[in-house]
């Protein structure tokens, strides 16, 4: 059974950073995409950032150039990292992975960033 946990949020001033974790088991994590997909409060969830297996990355622009996504397929983790935080990147991040045709999510991590 695939499963994801995701850590490393919390509560951070604007302009800050933070390194979200997404640990996985249950796949062979090396073989498949993973993304992050960002909730802001009272809104949809949207994708942040995406990389391949091959290590291909893709952002949403209004990340670009603050936000880095990575893997580690000896570790079965991704991270996002994530630089000169806004307060509109304040909400609950969740890692996302498709293998063997379903859907797998995290359950989140919550971010705050405050003035």
């Amino acid at each position: 059974q695939a499963r994801l946990l995701e850590s490393g949020g919390g509560l951070v001033q604007a302009g800050g950073s933070l390194r979200l974790s997404c640990a996985t088991s249950g796949i062979n994590f090396r073989l498949y995409a993973v993304a992050w997909y960002h909730q802001a409060p009272g809104e949809e969830r949207e994708l942040v950032a995406r990389i391949t297996s091959g290590g291909d990355t893709e952002y949403v622009d209004s990340v670009k150039g603050r936000f880095s996504i990575s893997r580690d397929n000896i570790r079965s983790r991704s991270f996002l990292q994530m630089n000169n935080l806004k307060r509109e990147d304040t909400g609950v991040y969740f890692c996302f992975v498709n293998a063997y045709g379903r859907d797998h999510w995290g359950r989140g991590t919550s971010v705050t960033v405050s003035e």
